[in-house]
């Protein structure tokens, strides 16, 4: 199995461990591209215009990815 598509795959798995407290205020997140250690991410439901998006995105998404995927160096969220 090619090195990207396991990043890849280590990200969705950070992501889903994530998606159920989103999903729990009919939000959630999605992976749109992971490529050379950069991943771009699209909030999705509620949390597209949620006040409290940074701080989740700081706190709960960044810290997970990272602490599970140490090698991503730039997370870019997108409309």
């Amino acid at each position: 199995m090619p090195v990207k598509n396991n990043l890849k795959e280590r990200v969705q798995q950070a992501l889903n461990e994530v998606k159920p407290y989103l999903e729990a205020d009919n939000g959630g997140i999605e992976l749109v591209d992971c490529s050379n250690k950069k991943i771009t991410i699209r909030f999705l439901g509620t949390c597209k215009t949620c006040e409290m998006q940074y701080y989740t995105f700081k706190a709960a998404i960044e810290e997970t990815i990272k602490s599970r995927v140490p090698e991503i160096i730039e997370i870019e969220i997108v409309n």
